[in-house]
């Protein structure tokens, strides 16, 4: 019996389960990418015109990256409550939102129902965080696919929803904002006990790569069938039993990764036996995880110190010899003849939030996310204009594609950096920058405006936007650890909505209004160039007429801005590579070769 108990307990402390209840948790997290669906219904249930409901859209784009305060209650909370919190915010600030629409309870000012947004959206940083932060430190090893793939789903829940909703087809449109409010919820409450540390740096396994490659097929087959499933409803005229089969294969393709758990439990033989004393006995592995620590010095704070020709010897030998070093250190700082002066962490060891942010790498990797991320956000956003300007009449199909790549790019990136860091030992920032020059090109392809170029442009602005959060939060967890990692990643996440505000409400707005303007003859051309900009920047906030404006010219300089400042970023971040080669160096043991 107490044998038959032990499984059980062994089987809920697996790290795999965890991973695979997470997965679970994101496919439900990405409440914010639903906007698009329920805004209609608001607007025209509010009498909102198209300013008003930007403002909506400006709260829920602050509510899905601002998670100060969830940073901190993660750190103080158990996981179980994190994730609580967060469904009791989703739950309120929506439930809130749809008994207005509906007409149950009384309608509230345009600054309230931001706040009941805001405070919706911001429920599913909850789930993010406390989904991250468990399967990161479960998986030192693989933070990038770890990273990647629990992104990726939450990229991709949109979609998963918005087949869920077809499905229980109901005509009314608010109905969307209901299961927006208690759908994620529930599934949330459901798993909230499953999402947590369980010491996996001790689960580690020969099986793992073989697992790792089997939930890679699964993202794959899921991504395809998805873009299948779309554009076979876009272009078809499917029955409603036919949706049906579609949603149930769906939810077959979603529960599917829980066969890794279930295969680790039952296959036990003399081999798992020893995976099971891992649980209780530290590996050597994980003092690698780590660097050395002494009671006044730690190996970082002779990184400046040794010759440079010690990084270029193998890994055992490197340690031995600056252990060495340390030891001459630590003995004549005992005779006084050196004072060991501790100025805080280093990188690769744990920093709090304050720590961070007077790095010259924290702030180069977040102004490098907020050039690249916040330029994909900004086609992201403007996905629907960007296509009626250049005659396309049916704009879900693109909304639809590049919401599917931004799940490929994230499961592809993390995939692709962990290669990156593993084989080489090389900086992950490096795959940053990659992506980030994929987007400029991506941009430049749609400012060209050439025949078809939308379909490949939103698959290069896919890819690269969503390689940006599978890479970004691993290089984050690697560089300043993963003690605070929660409030780390929820402040560079801030990066996001910066970026959008720039780009979005700022130039791409402003720019295309100002075109608009032109083509409908309310711009004077011959005003003088001060009252041209004056004009651009105080139009929108004077005018009620909502004007549109066709062609490549609406967004041509925008998008040409966008693509230079991604080059931008792309630069920021092979200036974290150059900076960060030691520490990549030292954290996975290899010298490049």
């Amino acid at each position: 019996m107490s044998r038959q108990q032990g499984r059980i307990k062994a089987f809920f402390s697996n790290r795999w389960l965890v991973f695979v209840a997470a997965m679970w948790v994101q496919s439900v997290a990405g409440i914010g990418y639903l906007f698009g669906g329920i805004s209609p219904v608001i607007k025209s249930s509010l009498n909102y015109n198209q300013r008003q409901l930007a403002m909506l859209s400006v709260a829920k784009n602050f509510g899905d990256s601002v998670g100060f305060v969830t940073g901190s209650l993660s750190a103080i909370l158990p996981t179980w409550g994190a994730l609580l919190v967060g469904a009791v915010q989703n739950f309120i600030g929506y439930g809130w939102v749809w008994l207005i629409v509906t007409g149950r309870l009384p309608h509230l000012p345009l600054f309230a129902m931001c706040v009941l947004i805001f405070i919706g959206t911001n429920g599913e940083t909850y789930y993010n965080t406390a989904s991250l932060v468990s399967c990161v430190q479960n998986f030192p090893k693989h933070r990038g696919p770890i990273v990647g793939i629990l992104k990726g789903f939450a990229g991709l829940s949109g979609a998963i929803l918005t087949q869920i909703y077809a499905m229980i087809n109901i005509p009314d449109q608010a109905a969307l904002i209901f299961m927006i409010a208690v759908g994620p919820a529930m599934v949330v409450i459901a798993l909230m006990f499953f999402v947590r540390p369980v010491g996996g740096h001790r689960q580690i396994r020969a099986s793992d790569a073989s697992s790792f490659t089997f939930v890679f097929s699964v993202c794959l087959l899921l991504a395809a069938y998805l873009m299948g499933v779309l554009l076979l409803e876009d272009l078809t005229n499917i029955s409603h039993d036919v949706t049906i089969v579609f949603t149930v294969i769906l939810f077959i393709l979603v529960l599917l990764p829980i066969v890794i758990p279930l295969k680790l439990h039952f296959s036990e033989d003399s081999k798992s036996l020893v995976d099971d004393r891992r649980l209780k006995e530290p590996l050597n592995e994980e003092a690698d995880e780590k660097p050395i620590h002494t009671p006044e010095l730690i190996l970082s704070e002779v990184e400046d110190e040794k010759p440079r020709e010690v990084d270029l010897l193998p890994a055992s030998e490197r340690r031995k010899r600056i252990a060495e070093l340390q030891a001459r250190l630590l003995n004549a700082a005992a005779k006084g003849a050196v004072r060991v002066k501790r100025s805080g962490p280093h990188r690769g060891e744990d920093f709090t939030l304050m720590q961070a942010l007077i790095k010259a790498d924290f702030w180069l990797i977040f102004f490098s996310l907020l050039l690249g991320s916040g330029s994909g956000v900004s086609v992201i956003d403007n996905l629907g204009q960007m296509s009626q300007s250049l005659g396309y009449d049916n704009t879900h199909i693109f909304v639809s594609m590049i919401s599917i790549w931004n799940f490929l790019g994230r499961v592809g990136g993390g995939y692709f950096s962990e290669m990156v860091v593993s084989n080489y030992a090389y900086p992950r920032p490096v795959a940053i920058a990659i992506a980030q020059l994929v987007m400029a090109f991506g941009h430049f392809l749609l400012a060209m405006a050439w025949p078809g170029i939308m379909y490949v442009g939103t698959v290069l602005i896919g890819l690269g936007y969503g390689a940006h959060w599978a890479i970004v939060p691993a290089t984050a967890s690697e560089l300043f650890g993963l003690k605070n990692f929660g409030a780390l990643y929820n402040f560079i996440t801030m990066a996001n909505p910066a970026g959008s505000l720039l780009f979005s409400g700022l130039i791409a707005s402003t720019l295309y209004d100002h075109e608009a303007e032109k083509q409908a003859q309310v711009y004077h051309p011959k005003t003088s160039s001060v009252r041209v900009i004056w004009h651009m920047f105080s139009s929108s906030l004077s005018t009620e007429k909502s004007l549109v404006c066709d062609g490549a010219v609406c967004f041509f300089l925008t998008l040409m801005i966008m693509s230079g400042l991604c080059i931008v970023a792309a630069i920021l971040s092979m200036i974290v590579v150059y900076r960060t080669k030691v520490v990549y160096a030292h954290l996975y043991g290899k010298s490049r070769s």
